[in-house]
């Protein structure tokens, strides 16, 4: 698998340490994607054709993150067939509620999945799930990948209850 199967988007590049979260899970995993800025407002051609040609251009998942009025993910999923996850971007002016309520609260016939406020890795993850139906090589990563943290969390339970709740959080604030 060598050609973008997930499309990462976000209205302004301040958006986009949030999203790298996105292409850094689909790296882990081995999963092609291309990542560039689309604004629903500032750049509306730019955004119909992104949407338009995407699923010409051999993707099949899109993850769009959007701030504010964050109608990037509805607009894409408007226009394209494509399963689109929103990310809804911390703003300033409502700590992100109005990212969430923009993307959550489509209308129906234009679904957008929707991850938590900053949820770049969650998106990243949701994107790999629906792909891994049709691609067992993602499948098998995601079954590692959720694996791994499993185990993470056994270690630190067990830590914990070796050691006490004191010393523990007394190691994790060194490190």
């Amino acid at each position: 698998m060598k050609e973008p199967k997930v499309g990462i988007i976000m209205g302004s590049d301040s958006d986009l340490p949030v999203m790298q979260e996105a292409a850094i899970l689909l790296e882990e995993l081995g999963i092609p994607f291309e990542c560039t800025i689309v604004s629903a407002h500032r750049t509306p051609e730019r955004l119909y054709q992104y949407s338009e040609s995407a699923m010409k251009k051999g993707l099949e998942v899109i993850i769009a993150g959007a701030g504010g009025a964050a109608h990037l993910p509805g607009m894409v999923a408007a226009i394209s067939i494509l399963p689109v996850v929103g990310v809804p971007i911390r703003s300033n002016s409502m700590n992100g509620i109005d990212s969430v309520c923009s993307i959550l609260q489509m209308p129906p016939g234009v679904p957008v999945a929707t991850v938590a406020i900053n949820g770049g890795r969650n998106a990243g993850i949701l994107a790999a799930e629906i792909l891994a139906i049709k691609y067992p090589s993602i499948r098998e990563a995601l079954l590692l990948f959720k694996e791994n943290m499993k185990r993470t969390v056994e270690e630190k339970a067990e830590k914990l209850e070796k050691i006490g709740y004191l010393k523990y959080l007394e190691e994790k604030m060194k490190s």
